[in-house]
């Protein structure tokens, strides 16, 4: 029963479930990966209603997963939500701005009422999808790299970093060679998804030239993406991390996450089966002519995310940690709500499953029909 967990197992509990969510939204980043190809398999306005259509029936669910990741971030770690919201304002703004054009672009697009043009809000779709998906690379990194700010005994966060005087509040994140290069990596693979889904969702016979453009931007964004992937895994093996002792003091370790990777073998192998099932839809894609790479793909990117999200949170590893204090640093156990909260939380968390089958069968539903010609030049739809 849930009621006889202790305190520890809740706070482990709601890392793990929220790590779940983010690995997920990682995954519905294949819609701002179809945005930033736009421009690139589209050449006509017929095939640029058959990606935006497409990717129409879709936007809603990555920006919700985000918001129901910070959500549940701040129920159940109200502690970093706190610092790293308030303290890194500017980059979350910026991040929240990104989903809002997007939200924006889809409405709008097509009014007839229109005066800046499709293509300005196709624009929109590629910062969404660029931009925004970079910043968020970059803020996750800063579970590795740490951030610069200090707590106060009644937990009021400053944040240090300034630059010519400015307080950047969270921009700096980006100045990061790992937190830039994450960033990266998470653009190029939401490409290779979004290629990936325009393959399965789309009637290509149709529009033939586009589904060679479409394979050959799958191709170009794996191949794109390896070099950033390399560097950060192999950066995240031999970097020093953020350890808490018994006592919870923090201190630099060397080799931190590698020792992190054999201490949970688990992780070790969600990174390395999910960078094989990345690997194994790619190849479906580009090379065997199939159109159901999205799926070992998507599966492959969450897995990554799990490990990459519960990595630096476990094995007595400070998840937020403090680049210019380190005993400022987060960890789950200092950051979680109460043991109260953490179980009435619980649940109604019992509910997800019954959440997820929803999203399943509607999934199913809209996917039901592929998009077509006539869907494509009917204007009403995005």
């Amino acid at each position: 029963m849930i009621s006889n967990f202790d305190y520890v197992t809740l706070q482990q509990l709601w890392w793990v479930i929220c790590s779940i969510v983010g690995a997920l939204f990682l995954f519905l980043t294949f819609v701002q990966g179809g945005q930033t190809l736009l421009w690139q398999v589209a050449k006509t306005d017929t095939e640029s209603a058959f990606v935006v259509n497409s990717l129409g029936r879709k936007w809603e669910l990555p920006f919700t997963t985000l918001v129901l990741f910070g959500g549940a971030l701040f129920a159940s770690f109200p502690k970093f939500y706190s610092t790293s919201f308030g303290g890194a304002y500017w980059v979350w703004i910026l991040i929240l701005f990104t989903f809002i054009i997007q939200a924006v672009s889809y409405e709008y697009r097509k009014k007839a009422a229109n005066v800046w043009g499709a293509k300005t809000y196709e624009l929109f779709l590629f910062i969404n999808g660029s931009v925004g998906v970079l910043l968020i690379g970059a803020a996750v990194g800063t579970f590795y790299t740490g951030s610069a700010f200090s707590l106060n005994d009644m937990n009021q966060v400053t944040w240090q970093y300034t630059l010519g005087g400015i307080n950047l509040r969270g921009l700096e994140a980006a100045f990061s060679l790992f937190n830039l290069s994450l960033g990266l990596f998470l653009v190029f693979n939401a490409r290779v998804l979004g290629a990936l889904y325009l393959l399965n969702n789309l009637d290509l016979p149709a529009v033939p030239d586009m589904e060679e453009r479409l394979r050959k931007a799958l191709w170009s964004s794996f191949i794109c993406s390896l070099p950033f992937l390399l560097y950060v895994v192999v950066s995240i093996l031999l970097r020093k991390g953020f350890g808490v002792d018994e006592n919870g003091v923090v201190s630099m370790v060397s080799f931190k996450y590698l020792f992190n990777l054999f201490a949970l073998p688990h992780l070790l192998l969600f990174l390395l089966g999910g960078l094989a099932l990345v690997i194994w839809g790619v190849l479906l894609g580009a090379k065997k002519g199939s159109n159901r790479g999205i799926w070992p793909a998507g599966l492959g990117t969450v897995l990554v995310g799990l490990c990459v999200l519960c990595l630096p949170a476990f094995n007595g590893t400070a998840f937020y940690p403090s680049s210019f204090d380190l005993q400022s640093s987060l960890t789950i156990y200092n950051a979680s709500s109460s043991r109260y909260t953490l179980m009435v939380m619980t649940y109604v968390a019992l509910f997800i499953p019954v959440l997820l089958a929803y999203i399943i069968y509607l999934w199913q539903q809209m996917d039901s029909k592929k998009i077509t010609a006539e869907d494509a030049l009917d204007h009403e739809a995005y």
